[in-house]
């Protein structure tokens, strides 16, 4: 029995001390993300213009947030979105390696007896000041507390485990086949999905004894294979160019495992002679064997990230169909050179961003009609692409008119401003739509067959309408902009239509009134999007006059 309860007590101490471990990383990872504001996109964005930038980029993304997963997964959506190329996430990738071990160094400090008062001070913060910015402090040492009071119950509740029989085979075993150890850290950062706590796991059995170095250093090493599952399950779904970069997080944490069992040896006594030298605690000592495994495999395997990128692409096959943030036409010499050549090329762009919008309007009308989520994806990802271009166009433009322009240039140039906000506005319509579709499935809310019917058509009218406008300003057709006018008419009128009958439909009692409202903010979204598609089609009309 008195066994039973020390089991109990184990497991009890074990898994509260692993929740408030979890909890603290959250919150100070949030906490630390807040405080750089929205910047960490751009940060992966701007500087990944090398893969050595794009390391240093990973690395400081990851110490800011405290999740080389989060990374990770931020770096896959970036590929998805054709933000990055996967030679660029491949050197982010081993930065956020590189970048996590920092958590590990902060669990070395070993200020667990502190804890509590480190804790009391972020709530004081968070609950006593209405600052937002104090607020975002309070909850970053708030996670910094919790995470070291989890340490604390988690080291105390295995430091029985040395007296256990089974535990001390198992450590045995482990020293003796070291794959045992990778794939037991592997499998429970798998359940856990976070590395930093399975390290501070790892760093508490060994300050405690319960387990030897030789026997931790491989698990170390499952444990940076475990943590891509995150990655994995990110890019699920998601483009063949994200996928692979996913891929590549595997790979790289399987090659540098595989490496470094071949040499383990000497890499425990390299680890044994820090912990000597420098006089290190058990904690700080694996901090630094981890730190010292992801830099030695990003140095090791950095002058191959060509050689990854073809692997990968071999053992990922398929088209790569990413949606392109960034502006194809819009090169700054010309604004120097020729602002009739610059206007040019910002149509050019314009043209580009109206094909989108068509893209994006084709997307949400076959998530409306089927509600498979890769619609929606695909049609935000556009979204994003449409915000993107929108500035990146708008300060091209900007830019123009700060030069001389003739009557004719100055004309065409304030057309291409209004079209450029017409397109935008479009994506925010279907995004807008999305939304209200969302609602719809999380809400159980059911549109009648007839309801389904007459979205489908005025989805229809719609796209063509829009597509025929972005038509219209490619070749500056005035029959074709005359049409877009003529079927802008007929959206206006459908939605009349359309609402009135889905009103009779509700009186009959056939649909409720949350489908209703669903119904009606749906075809008010695409009247509004006709009203966009024809402002762009009275700009052709005006230069044509």
């Amino acid at each position: 029995m008195a066994d039973t309860v020390d089991l109990q007590s184990i497991l009890f101490e074990f898994i509260g001390g692993l929740g408030i471990f979890l909890l603290g990383i959250k919150y100070m990872g949030e906490g630390l993300q807040k405080s750089a504001g929205d910047k960490l996109r751009d940060i992966l964005d701007k500087f990944t213009s090398n893969p050595f930038l794009g390391v240093l980029a990973g690395a400081l993304v990851t110490v800011l947030i405290q999740s080389s997963s989060g990374t990770t997964v931020l770096t896959v959506a970036l590929v998805n979105a054709g933000f990055m190329t996967l030679r660029q996430a491949i050197g982010v990738i081993m930065g956020a390696n590189i970048g996590t071990t920092v958590t590990a160094f902060i669990i070395g400090l070993n200020i667990s007896e502190y804890s509590l008062p480190i804790i009391a001070i972020g709530c004081f913060l968070l609950f006593f000041f209405n600052n937002q910015k104090i607020n975002i402090l309070g909850q970053a040492i708030f996670g910094f507390g919790s995470l070291f009071f989890g340490l604390k119950l988690m080291s105390n509740g295995m430091a029985p485990l040395r007296e256990l029989e089974f535990f001390h085979e198992l450590t045995v075993n482990m020293s003796d086949n070291p794959i045992l150890g990778v794939v037991i850290g592997t499998v429970f950062t798998l359940v856990v999905q976070s590395s930093s706590a399975t390290i501070g796991i790892l760093q508490g059995l060994y300050a405690e004894g319960a387990i030897s170095l030789h026997a931790a250093v491989p698990v170390l090493f499952g444990d940076n294979i475990g943590t891509t599952i995150t990655a994995v399950l990110a890019a699920l779904g998601a483009s063949v160019a994200a996928r692979r970069a996913a891929f590549t997080h595997v790979l790289f944490n399987l090659i540098g495992a595989t490496i470094f069992l071949f040499v383990l040896g000497l890499f425990i006594k390299y680890v044994s002679f820090l912990q000597a030298s420098l006089n290190l605690n058990p904690e700080m000592t694996l901090a630094f064997a981890h730190g010292s495994f992801n830099i030695a495999n990003t140095i090791i395997q950095f002058p191959f990230i060509g050689a990854l990128a073809w692997i990968v692409t071999k053992l990922v096959p398929g088209e790569d169909i990413t949606v392109e943030y960034k502006s194809k036409h819009l090169d700054p010499i010309f604004i120097q050179q020729s602002s009739t050549v610059a206007l040019s090329q910002a149509k050019a762009e314009i043209i580009r961003m109206g094909e989108y919008s068509v893209k994006g309007l084709e997307e949400t009308s076959l998530y409306v009609m089927t509600q498979q989520e890769k619609h929606s994806e695909m049609a935000m990802q556009i979204e994003g692409a449409l915000n993107s271009l929108d500035r990146e166009i708008t300060n091209y433009l900007v830019s123009i008119s700060s030069g001389i322009l003739s009557e004719a240039e100055s004309a065409k140039h304030t057309a291409l401003m209004d079209s450029v906000r017409d397109i935008e506005r479009i994506g925010d319509h279907f995004e807008n739509i999305i939304e209200l579709m969302e609602y719809k499935i999380s809400n159980k809310i059911n549109l009648t067959e007839h309801a389904h019917e007459d979205l489908h058509e005025m989805f229809d009218l719609t796209i063509l309408t829009v597509k025929q406008a972005v038509k219209a300003l490619e070749l500056m057709d005035r029959e074709e902009a005359l049409v877009v006018v003529q079927k802008e008419d007929q959206i206006d009128k459908m939605e009349r239509k359309f609402r009135k009958k889905h009103i009779i439909r509700m009186n009959e009692g056939l649909c409720s009134g949350s489908a209703g409202i669903v119904f009606v903010d749906i075809i008010s979204n695409l009247e509004r999007i006709g009203d966009h598609a024809v402002n762009i089609a009275e700009e052709v009309l005006n230069d044509s006059q």
